[in-house]
């Protein structure tokens, strides 16, 4: 089957359901694969696919080494020879260097490395405890929009509070504000996109969701000791996601699936999900990730309702983000 496509926001863009993006994908297989991987991701209806210039930066006192896997993308999809207007670029742009380094002057050199001269979006970083000028922050952006270089905008795993700051702020100057919320959620976490604060902000200001981190940095996939840094871990639960990752897979196992399909599928089911985000470092895990698509319509309420236990950081997560 095709994957389907949902609407960011309310105006758009229509994106696949499913996207592709990661800290490491390119980097992690051999070139020849990642070419055939974006190739088939393509011929399957993906259209969305998710680079940054990762590198100099720490989260919780880990230093982010530098990754290559935007620029080994951007090669990958030259090689298979898809043409620019049959995929979106979204990428990531940091707070934490603004406004000493513009948007404009990190977005350049980014755009440089994949090989392209515009990018469809933008998912702004972390805040990680900063509070930036929203006034000049969203005009950043809307200086980006309005010279073509960029599409439209969003955040990853910001407040409640600070996604309508942001939003009101552009709304003031007349700028487009935050479409989408890229946000941590799985069957483990879920305080804060299936909390009633995001949900009131939903219906507000048309904002959807990309779902994240859906497989814990691939502990909910079967790999119940990770290999690579995985990404932050609001609530301090990790050390029961692997008990977690072994009920979700026998619960998959009922519907005839992979825990990772399941996990996918869960996040499909919800309405406001425009698309799941994941890294796979090998074609079959993509070819198994498809098949998520159809679990989902055909039991994804069904899913919701089997893993309601393995909701990990309920009441130990503010629903609000702070």
């Amino acid at each position: 089957m095709t994957v389907p496509r949902r609407k960011i926001g309310a105006d758009g863009p229509e994106v696949s359901v499913l996207s592709m993006g990661s800290w490491h994908i390119y980097d992690r297989m051999p070139f020849q694969e990642a070419v055939q991987m974006v190739r088939r991701a393509v011929d399957a209806g993906v259209n969305l696919f998710d680079v940054g210039y990762y590198g100099g930066f720490t989260i919780d006192g880990k230093t982010v080494q530098e990754s290559y896997t935007d620029i080994i993308f951007g090669r990958a999809v030259a090689v298979a020879g898809i043409p620019r207007a049959d995929w979106l670029l979204s990428v990531k742009l940091w707070i934490q260097a603004f406004p000493e380094v513009s948007f404009a002057d990190q977005l350049d050199p980014l755009l440089a490395r994949v090989g392209v001269e515009h990018a469809d979006y933008t998912v702004l970083g972390d805040l990680f405890g900063t509070t930036p000028d929203m006034t000049a922050l969203t005009r950043g952006l809307g200086d980006l929009i309005e010279s073509g270089k960029l599409g439209g905008w969003g955040v990853n795993n910001w407040s409640v509070d600070d996604i309508r700051a942001a939003h009101d702020a552009a709304a003031a100057q007349g700028i487009p504000g935050p479409s989408m919320a890229q946000l941590k959620y799985s069957v483990v976490r879920r305080s804060i996109p299936d909390g009633e604060p995001f949900r009131r902000l939903a219906d507000d200001i048309g904002i959807t969701i990309q779902a994240s981190d859906v497989f814990e940095g691939g502990i909910l996939a079967g790999n119940l000791v990770p290999d690579r840094m995985v990404g932050r871990d609001p609530g301090g639960i990790r050390e029961q996601v692997a008990d977690a990752a072994v009920k979700l897979a026998a619960i998959a196992e009922g519907f005839d699936a992979t825990a990772a399909q399941a996990g996918i599928a869960f996040c499909l089911a919800d309405p406001l999900v425009s698309t799941v985000l994941f890294g796979t470092s090998r074609l079959a895990q993509l070819e198994a990730n498809l098949g998520a698509v159809e679990l989902a319509e055909k039991h994804g309420a069904e899913i919701r309702a089997a893993v309601a236990d393995l909701w990990l950081d309920r009441d130990v997560v503010d629903p609000t983000g702070h």
